[in-house]
């Protein structure tokens, strides 16, 4: 079973993300984080269509709309890492980590 561990940023919270697809479509989801935004979503995100969340109009997953619905910020890379573990479980990619790494400036 695939785990996600997302560190948002300087908001410093963090969402441990685990999961389980039998059947190469529809993903089981847990989601844990000490952000109140994301156990709200924990609540009401516990099964995807893996190919309608990833090939589908991005506008009508499941994933961004309870994320949208939740999360204040536009910014938060929950999301993607959420999409990043499904596409892993339902077996449409090999797990690699993923990074964003902002610096100050183009020199540091």
């Amino acid at each position: 079973m695939p785990t996600a561990i997302i560190r948002s940023g300087i908001c410093g919270f963090t969402v441990r993300a685990t999961a389980d697809c039998e059947d190469s479509a529809h993903v089981a989801l847990q989601i844990e984080s000490d952000c109140p935004n994301y156990r709200k979503i924990a609540e009401a995100l516990h099964e995807v269509d893996a190919f309608h969340e990833l090939f589908g109009d991005r506008s009508e997953g499941q994933i961004w709309k309870v994320c949208a619905r939740h999360s204040p910020h536009a910014s938060c890379p929950v999301p993607v890492g959420l999409l990043k573990l499904v596409e892993v479980a339902a077996g449409l990619a090999l797990p690699q980590t993923v990074s964003i790494e902002i610096r100050p400036s183009a020199t540091a």
